[in-house]
């Protein structure tokens, strides 16, 4: 078949034709905006589909001078929490039109910015960061040029930004709380204090370790948010007569190194020691490690995220003022699993 022989893409015109409408009552019902009685959005929605229509994405956005994507930028695309928080986020944004471009700050040849400049050059309607990010010129300047959402890291150095993110104090005393009521007293924090949320959990653990008058068995190992960084504070910890007998670690993969370390002690999970984590991400779910762990509702904030984004976006949207420095706190929650349990009779 010969390009001349192909079919011609319907145009919105034609749509608006075979549904006996103007070209304005069709422009309003794909965008979800406006009134237009039932009977002509069936007869609409009928044109489209017969017509197997595509709106030009290009040409929409001159007409609306607006692109309907939004940048996403990750400082690390490894940690599996992202991909849960990314999917929430892409569902809501598809349900309003909008697309995602996607990079990886960590990545960048140039620390982010060059990245950060590709996207603002797309015309990008907004911006979620999503991570705790460093503090950068480059990112400040980028957040003060479209609406930015920050989405699972407590606090951003500085911009005009509205936080989504987990409640990691109430999170970390949860955990804490679950082990000490499992007769745990020796309850050791592998900790990420280099980062916001690192610093968020170790706060979490030594409030509810103070409350409960354990304050003299306070432990916090230096680590990061790598498995490898769990799994040489896990050996820190395990070394020496008195060890621990639980190890809250600060995240999930943080604490899959602590379970090696204790298999490489010969201790068994929990049998002699207990260990939960943090994020609730698909490993922890594993049956094979069944770790107790504590759900950020990940899909739930990139979801809450995108909501905020758009209500930034939209003209005469309810107090959009409140929504520009504002600290979205989602609620956690605790799945105890196999990896947690009383302490036994040796300990």
């Amino acid at each position: 078949m010969t390009i001349s022989e192909r079919r011609r893409a319907a145009t919105i015109f034609d749509v608006a034709a075979l549904a006996g409408v103007s070209k304005s009552v069709v422009s309003l019902v794909l965008r979800g905006t406006g009134y237009v009685s039932e009977a002509k959005r069936i007869a609409v929605q009928q044109a489209v589909r017969e017509l197997a229509y595509r709106p030009n994405a290009a040409a929409r956005a001159l007409s609306e001078s607006r692109s309907r994507t939004v940048g996403v930028v990750l400082n690390d695309m490894r940690n599996p929490w992202f991909v849960s928080a990314v999917e929430g986020l892409n569902a809501r944004l598809n349900i309003h039109g909008m697309q995602m471009l996607m990079g990886d700050y960590r990545l960048d040849s140039r620390g982010g910015e060059s990245l950060l400049q590709k996207l603002l050059g797309m015309n990008i309607d907004g911006l979620v960061l999503v991570g705790t990010m460093p503090d950068s010129t480059g990112l400040t300047a980028a957040t003060t040029q479209v609406p930015t959402i920050l989405l699972g890291a407590p606090a951003f150095p500085g911009g005009n930004v509205t936080v989504v993110s987990n409640d990691d104090v109430a999170g970390a005393r949860l955990v804490t709380a679950h082990l000490i009521s499992l007769g745990h007293r020796k309850i050791a924090h592998v900790g990420a204090a280099n980062t916001a949320v690192g610093a968020a959990r170790s706060r979490g653990y030594q409030l509810e370790m103070v409350a409960a008058g354990l304050a003299c068995f306070i432990r916090t190992e230096p680590g990061e948010l790598t498995e490898e960084a769990g799994y040489r504070a896990g050996l820190k910890l395990l070394s020496g007569p008195d060890r621990p007998t639980a190890v809250f670690a600060v995240n999930d993969v943080a604490a899959l190194g602590v379970m090696s370390a204790a298999e490489e002690r010969g201790l068994s999970v929990p049998a002699d020691l207990s260990v939960a984590g943090y994020d609730n991400t698909p490993l922890a779910r594993l049956r094979r490690i069944s770790l107790t762990s504590v759900d950020t509702a990940s899909f739930a904030a990139g979801e809450r995220a995108a909501e905020l984004l758009v209500a930034r976006l939209t003209p005469g949207s309810a107090h959009p003022e409140s929504l520009t420095r504002a600290d979205v706190l989602l609620p956690p929650a605790l799945e105890v699993r196999g990896s947690t349990g009383a302490p036994g009779p040796q300990q």
